[in-house]
């Protein structure tokens, strides 16, 4: 049986969002501290590129003298270093300033866009550890990269959050 996947361009979907603060000590932000809180900045037009922003596993070798295989049992968790690259705005200083080094909060990424009761949140927990100017003599935009510190636990696959009623 043979199943249809609707596979999809991160581009124009996926949504990377900056909050200050999330109360739920799941790290699950609500609508409103995702779309309206204080401290609540859509980053997602001003990124020109993103990497990271997933757990990897250390695996721990694992050899015994019965076999000469080495097996291996999973070790520690972390999170890759994590960064985002943005656009410089000639007449702002916006996002360097909300993203200052030093700065903690959240980045919360809707990897399948914003589709309310999608498993497709995750939010890390950050400082952030440098931002820096990107210096080319080429005919490119110029940019800026923060690289951030991922503090603590990251929340992943959770459910975007639903609309407020109204």
């Amino acid at each position: 049986m043979a199943s249809t996947q609707q596979r999809f361009m991160r581009r124009g979907i996926t949504k990377i969002y900056f909050l200050k603060t999330i109360a739920a000590p799941t790290n699950i932000p609500t609508r409103a501290e995702l779309t309206t809180g204080p401290g609540a900045t859509d980053l997602s037009r001003l990124i020109s590129d993103v990497e990271g922003w997933a757990l990897e596993n250390t695996p721990l070798e694992t050899p015994d003298l019965g076999n000469a295989f080495a097996s291996s049992i999973p070790g520690e968790d972390k999170a890759a270093t994590s960064s985002l690259t943005f656009y410089e705005d000639l007449a702002s200083e916006t996002v360097e300033t909300l993203l200052s080094k030093g700065t903690t909060g959240y980045v919360v990424i809707l990897r399948k866009g914003d589709v309310p009761a999608s498993k497709s949140l995750d939010a890390f927990p950050v400082r952030v550890a440098s931002r820096a100017a990107s210096y080319s003599t080429g005919t490119e935009p110029a940019k800026f990269k923060v690289v951030f510190a991922v503090t603590d636990i990251p929340t992943l696959d959770a459910a975007v959050p639903a609309p407020a009623a109204g």
